[in-house]
């Protein structure tokens, strides 16, 4: 039967739950809130009130009523209503009672056709015939036609779901944007700018020869995954954690001195036996510290390295002028990995760490030191690089979707030298390496360099 009423059902259900009553300061962003009349609002974080169009779409957020608050008529009356919620992106299948196209929801009220019951029985099962819900015709203008789905690998629903962690971000009222933790020590500051949104950042002058540098057609790398063979891995320590001597063995006059606390065990990236940068990264989870060493080595009492730097979690200071790091950008390495939890999570809340084969010789803060040549078409180190808002998501899947949305608000620094578009990830095992294979579909065609301060010389 078409349904007409506004969550005429839900209002009907809602006549039995006690009112009580709620001051105004009482809700908040996120909450659920009604009046004396029975209809619900979602209560979002622009001071705006959504309404839910059918029970079915409140049903796909909440399984009950158990936290709508009661406001005055009054107070409801102030609240400007912002539109309609739509489906929980990943819940539930849908179609228009005039259209036989079932559809899956994507976020942000994205609708994307299944082409096949194929298809559909492989992204939600057998039964999927059971989980298609009508639209109403007068509530079809809520939501957006998006890029059908041709084969299992271009949706995952798990993913799409738990990205849209509450309808402000599926609004696009806020996003995911919590910094990033390690135990109780948040990585940097908030207004860190590791941290810092750079979505609506001027787009710098030079970008066209900065991008064509790095290679326009050149794709994205994501150099990590392979069942954990690849990726540079990390160590996370308490404060009992013995600290041992650093003996530096080429850059010690730019290098902060040891002892540090990393394990007689800790991962070397690329093995024990690689000849390559042999990170060692390893985070005091109790003192906000982050220590890292570049070309380690254990030795008998603690370990040689090329280099090492520590980096305090809890501020934004920078590295002295002109020194290196354990990355030739001055830069520390840990927060720009792409890190399985926190794709795992959803969100990826802060900038990612990659490398170019060449460039300037001259650097932008964060960023405290150069290693390239006499050439102001090249990036310096520091450059921050952003997708563009432009280029299409919707047909990236699982894991890389949640990178590449990362990369239009956080963007991209670069850290070091190498190959062009490599950027890094941890070892973790779980990487899924189909969805990561999408990423190097991505042109440098589809980034922008961006403005964020002056060329350091």
């Amino acid at each position: 039967m078409k349904r007409t009423l506004i969550l005429a059902a839900i209002f009907s259900l809602l006549i039995v739950i006690p009112a009580h009553r709620t001051d105004a300061a009482s809700f908040s962003a996120g909450d659920l809130i009604k009046a004396s009349q029975p209809a619900v609002y979602y209560y979002g974080s622009n001071g705006k009130r959504y309404v839910f169009p059918t029970e079915k779409t409140y049903f796909s957020w909440y399984s009950n009523f158990n936290n709508v608050k009661t406001i005055s008529d009054a107070e409801l009356a102030t609240l400007q209503i912002g539109g309609n919620v739509t489906y929980r992106p990943g819940v539930k299948l849908v179609k228009v009672t005039t259209d036989p196209k079932v559809y899956a929801v994507d976020a942000h009220g994205t609708l994307r056709h299944i082409t096949t019951e194929t298809i559909a029985t492989a992204l939600y099962g057998s039964n999927w015939n059971k989980m298609v819900d009508d639209i109403p015709d007068a509530f079809f203008t809520n939501y957006v036609i998006g890029n059908p789905i041709v084969s299992s690998s271009d949706f995952s629903p798990s993913t799409a779901t738990q990205v849209a962690q509450s309808i402000d971000i599926d609004k696009g009222l806020i996003t995911n944007n919590s910094a990033p933790k390690v135990g109780s020590c948040q990585i940097f500051p908030s207004d860190n700018p590791w941290n810092q949104d750079v979505s609506k950042l001027p787009v710098n002058s030079m970008s066209a020869a900065y991008i064509a540098s790095i290679g326009e057609a050149r794709t994205l790398h994501p150099d990590f995954g392979g069942n954990g063979e690849y990726g540079i891995p990390f160590e996370v320590v308490s404060a009992g954690q013995t600290k041992v001597p650093i003996n530096f063995t080429a850059y010690g006059d730019e290098s902060d001195p040891g002892p540090y606390p990393i394990p007689a065990t800790a991962s070397i990236e690329g093995g024990a036996n690689s000849d390559g940068d042999r990170h060692v990264l390893v985070v005091d989870k109790d003192n906000c510290k982050l220590y890292e060493l570049y070309r380690a080595f254990k030795t008998t009492s603690g370990w040689d390295a090329d280099s090492g730097a520590v980096f305090n979690l809890t501020s934004n200071a920078l590295r002295p002028e002109g020194w290196t790091s354990t990355d030739a950008a001055g830069l520390p390495i840990y927060p720009g990995l792409v890190k399985y939890n926190e794709v795992a999570s959803g969100s990826i809340n802060h900038a990612i760490r990659f490398t170019a084969s060449r460039t300037q010789n001259g650097y932008i803060h964060p960023a405290t030191h150069q290693a390239g040549i006499n050439n102001a078409d090249l990036p310096p180190m520091g450059l921050r690089v952003r997708l563009k808002a432009s280029f299409d998501t919707s047909k990236f899947t699982g894991q890389s979707r949640i990178i590449l949305e990362a990369m239009k608000k956080y963007g991209m620094i670069v850290a070091d030298n190498g190959s062009n578009w490599y950027f890094q990830g941890d070892t973790d095992p779980r990487w899924n390496d189909d969805d990561l294979n999408q990423l190097k579909s991505v042109p440098g065609s589809a980034f922008e360099a961006l403005e964020t301060g002056a060329i350091i010389k």
